[in-house]
């Protein structure tokens, strides 16, 4: 078989319930990548809440951080690489709205770096890393993040996204994470997936047509759509399915993806 792409989503998807990789979805995508496939990550999380899955399925690929915001490969130089950057004055509007909108924090997000509107919301297991200090607080961003973070209930997701792309709609986009947490990603407006997707297909001489991609939210829809082979997940929404070339039998907290996966490529 022609190696394939396969770009993978991770909360909702690769990820379980506990937002770890089971011991055979790690078995199934490093078989992959021994049999000449490349294994893609492609998330809104940033780098640094991603780099831990990048090491346990011990890739070299490049990967897309911040839902299309960051394409790179990690601790390399890489001549393709890209990224996009958001207004820091559309962060300090949020933050003041923080309130009106109904948000648990506002967060700015870089490659390596986070700054939260208020320490009192920050959670080091959310943010895998050690205990913030006031440098890290939103006030003291000084450079055009790649995206931004914003955390609230899950019954008001649907519409502070609304409301947010419609006060900034000539900027942002509004993206979401899939996962119990409602979490939605802003990110600079025409940023998604599909293409940081292709700019790695580019760099690997391979068609839209090598692609199998994998996803369970809105923030997938592009990808799916730009991919050969759309995937969405048992798991997945209406909207995603709607649009996939298939729907995995089993959902994320059963190994959905790799399962078809396995079947997909006879690994």
């Amino acid at each position: 078989m022609k190696p394939k792409i396969i770009a993978i989503d991770l909360d909702g998807t690769t990820l379980n319930t506990e937002s770890q990789l089971s011991p055979r979805t790690r078995e199934v995508l490093v078989r992959a990548t021994k049999a000449g496939h490349f294994v893609t990550i492609a998330t809104g999380r940033p780098f640094r809440m991603s780099d831990q899955f990048y090491k346990e399925l011990a890739l070299t690929t490049p990967m897309v951080n911040f839902n299309g915001g960051l394409v790179h490969k990690p601790r390399q130089v890489w001549a393709n690489e890209m990224e996009h950057s958001i207004s820091r004055e559309i962060a300090f509007e949020l933050m003041a709205q923080k309130e009106q909108l109904g948000l648990t924090f506002v967060a700015a997000e870089n490659r390596e770096t986070f700054f939260i509107d208020d320490l009192s919301g920050f959670d080091q297991h959310f943010f895998f890393s050690g205990n913030a200090s006031e440098k890290n607080l939103l006030a003291n961003l000084k450079t055009d993040p790649t995206s931004l973070l914003v955390k609230t209930e899950n019954e008001l997701a649907e519409s502070v996204s609304f409301r947010i792309k419609d006060q900034f709609d000539d900027a942002v986009d509004v993206r979401t994470w899939g996962g119990p947490q409602a979490i939605l990603e802003i990110v600079p407006k025409g940023v998604h997936k599909a293409l940081g997707l292709s700019v790695i297909a580019d760099s690997l001489s391979l068609d839209r047509q090598d692609i199998i991609a994998f996803g369970d939210e809105h923030n997938d829809l592009e990808m799916l759509d730009y991919a050969g082979w759309g995937v969405a997940m048992a798991n997945g929404t209406q909207q995603l399915k709607s649009i996939a070339n298939d729907v995995t039998d089993k959902t994320n907290a059963e190994d959905g993806m790799v399962d078809y996966l396995e079947k997909y490529l006879g690994l």
